[in-house]
């Protein structure tokens, strides 16, 4: 049986922690941030954890990273 390939885009976007939930990028702080409120900037930096749905998507898209 041949290796599963990890998507290239997923392993460059996302992280994986020691119990399994995937960490990812705050949406949202690309452009536009005059509109936002400063309590929207202050919350989104960093990372978040996925929630569940997304993050069974994403662990299909890295078969070894579990």
């Amino acid at each position: 049986m041949p290796k599963m390939k990890t998507k290239s885009s997923a392993k460059k976007r996302f992280k994986m922690t020691a119990t399994g939930r995937v960490l990812a990028g705050q949406a949202g702080k690309r452009h536009g941030m005059i509109k936002r409120h400063k309590k929207f900037i202050r919350n989104a930096r960093g990372t978040t954890t996925l929630c569940a749905a997304d993050e069974k998507i994403v662990k299909g898209y890295m078969p070894y990273n579990r």
